[in-house]
């Protein structure tokens, strides 16, 4: 029989709590256990004299009791003998452990099921049993159940987005980024086995730079979850705008033409999809901050970017200053119990609102819009020799970390841009991120003797991803020779993206890769475009075989 000391901190839920009590008290005594209640000042000398301790509730305080275990009044509700049972489970880090795990990348393509992939693995090797959920870019998948989440040991978040903690509240979490899980997921279990902490109930999670040494910052996760729900937005868009222009001529949008299919085309992607990105962007920046009471606000100082004309950059603005400001809120507001439930659905998102629009409308709305309309003159009154420098400069980056903070902030700018319409950016982005995979793949037929034979079968996949544009299949064969692979594929991708810059090509699609060429009018001067994906693709075989040496 083991001793229970369990504390239940929830002062503004007196009768959820007697509740709690009861069915833990009941569920203890059920398997031949005692339980008695403690308080939080208490807390510490009680959990001392007995066996096992439980602390149900927010801790409003450094905790310094270590030996409790913690649980939300939700869960215990729901559950309350599966609560018992995770408290009572005998530790096993010695041996074979339980894991459960969440991937999530911003575009939820590529790096969201190679990270799930390489945890799968590494947990195989290591001897522990593993349940990955993919949250990509079709919703989650594999999703864990209570019972998984219930018998784990420790939860591994391997995302480069928000995700949400609260179904994890007292289980162990490890959170860090999908690159450390690509890379060697073996390092990353063990460190998690060292480091897990128990979860603080209400959480939202993504990797911080104390979590682990390639955690990005938290700006960095915040935008990017931004960026990852406006993607669909712009792809959407986009394309209906390109069948329209292709339906009814670069008119199509006139009221001549009003009622036709081309017209309904642009008045769905420009007037509604198109309209919509900036306030994501905003909304979902301001939502990754400060949880649901930031989506208001960070939406309505989107929309109020967008009609003053500041686009992206105020966008980003208003989603970074709604969410700080509805955080510092709901952290400084102070209401009596009968009254603390207005703040999240009155309170938050009216003051909120109110601080980021005062703030758009008075002092920052204006001031980026100007600025936005610098940049957008200069890129579009570009010469032909500024083109190239940028296009050098975009595809380097590109190149460089693919899917990492470096290939990102290439992404976003030149996918924010269009917006703006400004289409030529986002052309050298695309061709810059194809060439690294297929430059690869076509390495691995013309130079065979520099990779082993793993790599040149593997060749042929990481060929259909650069296809599709998802430069993560090049990222294997960067990894295991990055000294000499990634300046190849910079030299690729900065001369593929010149040379798109060169020409002037236009993309108005951001994601797709060759499979969107087809469609008319989504990218101008095609030509151009083949050329420099074939110069690319090209150059980046030639710089492999003249930098790596022949595979052992």
């Amino acid at each position: 029989m083991a001793t229970i000391t369990v504390v239940i901190a929830e002062k503004h839920r007196p009768a959820q709590t007697l509740l709690a009590a009861e069915a833990l008290k009941a569920a203890a005594r059920a398997e031949g256990h005692s339980l008695t209640l403690s308080t939080p000042d208490n807390a510490a000398a009680d959990a001392a004299r007995a066996d096992l301790a439980l602390w149900v509730g927010p801790v409003s305080e450094p905790f310094t009791a270590s030996r409790f275990t913690e649980a939300t009044l939700d869960s215990v509700l729901e559950d309350p003998k599966g609560i018992l049972s995770s408290l009572l489970a005998p530790p096993r880090q010695g041996g074979a452990l339980r894991l459960a795990a969440v991937t999530s990348c911003p575009t939820g393509i590529a790096h969201t099921f190679m990270a799930a992939e390489g945890l799968i693995q590494a947990a195989q090797a290591l001897g522990h049993t593993i349940h990955v959920e993919t949250q990509g870019s079709v919703g989650a998948q594999d999703t864990l159940s209570a019972e998984q989440i219930r018998d784990a040991d420790i939860v591994i978040i391997a995302a480069d987005t928000q995700v949400g903690t609260d179904r994890f509240a007292g289980k162990r979490i490890f959170k860090t980024s999908t690159k450390s899980a690509i890379h060697n997921g073996q390092a990353l279990i063990r460190e998690a086995i060292d480091k897990a902490a128990v979860a603080t109930p209400g959480a939202t999670s993504a990797a911080s730079p104390s979590d682990t040494d390639t955690a990005r910052p938290g700006p960095y996760k915040h935008l990017m979850t931004g960026v990852s729900f406006m993607l669909p937005f712009v792809v959407a868009g986009g394309i209906l705008i390109a069948i329209a222009f292709a339906l009814g001529g670069i008119y199509a949008y006139d009221d001549a033409h009003k009622g036709t299919l081309a017209w309904a085309l642009f008045q769905i992607g420009a007037k509604s999809a198109f309209a919509l990105m900036v306030p994501i962007l905003a909304g979902y920046i301001a939502f990754s901050v400060a949880d649901r009471p930031g989506l208001a606000p960070g939406m309505v100082g989107g929309m109020l970017a967008a009609s003053l004309g500041s686009g992206f950059l105020g966008g980003i603005a208003a989603g970074f200053i709604a969410g700080y400001g509805t955080r510092w809120l709901n952290r400084f507001i102070r209401l009596p119990q009968q009254l603390e439930g207005l703040k999240p659905v009155l309170i938050l998102p009216v003051l909120g609102s109110l601080l980021v629009g005062l703030l758009m409308i008075y002092v920052i709305g204006q001031p980026v819009a100007i600025a936005l309309a610098a940049l957008t003159g200069w890129l579009q009154g570009m010469q032909s020799a500024s083109a190239i420098v940028l296009g050098v400069l975009i595809g380097a980056m590109m190149a460089f970390d693919m899917g990492g903070p470096v290939n990102k902030a290439a992404y976003a700018f030149s996918t924010g841009l269009i917006a703006s319409q400004v289409y030529t950016p986002m052309a050298a982005a695309m061709a810059a991120g194809m060439t690294p995979p297929l430059g690869i793949a076509l390495a691995t037929k013309l130079f065979a003797d520099r990779f082993t034979a793993d790599e040149r079968e593997a060749g042929k996949a990481t060929a259909i991803l650069g296809l599709a544009f998802i430069s993560e299949g090049a990222i294997p064969y960067a990894a295991r020779d990055p000294l000499r692979v990634i300046p190849s594929l910079m030299v690729g991708s900065a001369t593929a993206a010149a040379i798109s810059m060169g020409f002037g090509v236009e993309l108005k699609v951001p994601h797709g890769g060759i499979f969107v060429l087809p469609i008319p009018n989504a990218v101008g001067h095609l030509g151009g475009y083949l050329l420099a994906l074939t110069t690319g693709t090209v150059l980046t075989a030639l710089m492999i075989r003249l930098l790596k040496k022949p595979a052992v």
